[in-house]
């Protein structure tokens, strides 16, 4: 049983922090102490603070979930690291990719693990059309297409996420990242990047409207679109191959129920066989992901998605936001 401990103890921290076996919680830290020792409090033994270094100088600790806001992830991942720590972080990991590529630098030095929480892979419909691609049963595939989208709220552009010290970005690098790294993980390497950001309802200097058109060496294409003025929240993939097709709608709450639905092409064409899976009982992603990263540790395996991942994202996030003309200055000078 591995010892953990949690940086940044607001919903997520706390996500993680209850899927950790009983007693293995060694220390909860917080910017917001009091919220550090309300999450603590529910883990017997459990120590909090608002300092990190307590964490990192606890040798029993020997690894830590960085859910922090997307500006602190980088440096908190990094100082874990340099001390020997495994992290899970969550996405994006950091707010440009050389902060990533700097933590995979310390990594390489220290031998630790890292990997980078791109928990959707996980969710129930996008195992099931994974492994229905890995089958071969949909054929060559051809191309994805992706819809990711949420309302705002009034105030939504005075909040953290409109800030782009704190975000690093705005749609893009918030739900964007998740349909590219699901891009990646069906379609392979995608080094032709295509696409533009805009800020096209909201009264804030980071994009809300996002664009992308991704392809592969071959040519295969993912054509994504990420939304915050979806109002009405929305998820939405579907992948194409030369024998049929898969769709997954919704991601349980808010977003819908989670469902997946198979076309089989028929050697006659015309109207596919349909069958279709529905997810009612929400989804163990986040339980799953963690279950992974402690065999990634066990094993001495490098974690997918792990930096390599993180960083190509990151690369195809700031390729588009270039290109539209956001330049927020955070990449690290050497």
């Amino acid at each position: 049983m591995l010892n953990w401990g949690i940086i940044g103890s607001g919903l997520i921290g706390k996500k993680r922090a209850a899927l950790l076996p009983k007693g293995s919680l060694l220390w909860t830290c917080d910017v917001d102490q009091g919220r550090a020792f309300t999450l603590a409090s529910s883990h017997p033994g459990c120590k909090a603070t608002e300092r990190p270094e307590e964490v990192w100088n606890d040798p029993a600790v020997q690894a830590v979930v960085i859910s922090t806001l997307n500006g602190a992830l980088a440096p908190l991942a990094l100082e874990a690291v340099q001390h020997g720590k495994h992290v899970i972080v969550e996405k994006p990991g950091a707010i440009h990719s050389s902060q990533l590529k700097r933590i995979r630098d310390a990594a390489g030095k220290t031998g630790v693990k890292v990997r980078i929480g791109y928990n959707h892979r996980y969710h129930p419909a996008l195992q099931k059309a994974k492994a229905i691609v890995d089958s071969g049963e949909l054929g060559p595939l051809m191309f994805l297409r992706a819809r990711y989208g949420h309302g705002g709220r009034v105030g939504y552009d005075r909040e953290w996420r409109a800030d782009p010290k704190l975000s690093g970005g705005g749609e893009l690098i918030d739900q964007g990242v998740h349909l590219i790294d699901l891009s990646g993980w069906f379609l392979g390497d995608l080094p032709k990047v295509e696409g533009h950001a805009t800020t096209s309802f909201w009264d804030m200097p980071v994009d809300d409207n996002a664009f992308m058109s991704l392809r592969t060496a071959a040519g295969q294409t993912a054509w994504l679109h990420v939304s915050c003025s979806e109002w009405k929240n929305l998820f939405s993939l579907e992948i194409y191959g030369k024998k049929g097709k898969l769709q997954i709608d919704g991601l349980g709450g808010s977003y819908g129920l989670e469902r997946l639905t198979h076309f089989r092409m028929l050697p006659e064409m015309g109207p596919p066989e349909t069958t279709s899976w529905e997810f009612p009982r929400g989804d163990e992603s986040w339980k799953i992901e963690m279950r992974e990263f402690e065999e990634d540790i066990s094993k001495n395996r490098e974690p997918q998605p792990g930096l390599k991942e993180g960083i190509r994202t990151l690369e195809i996030v700031e390729e588009i936001m270039s290109r539209s003309g956001y330049n927020f200055g955070f990449e690290e000078k050497s």
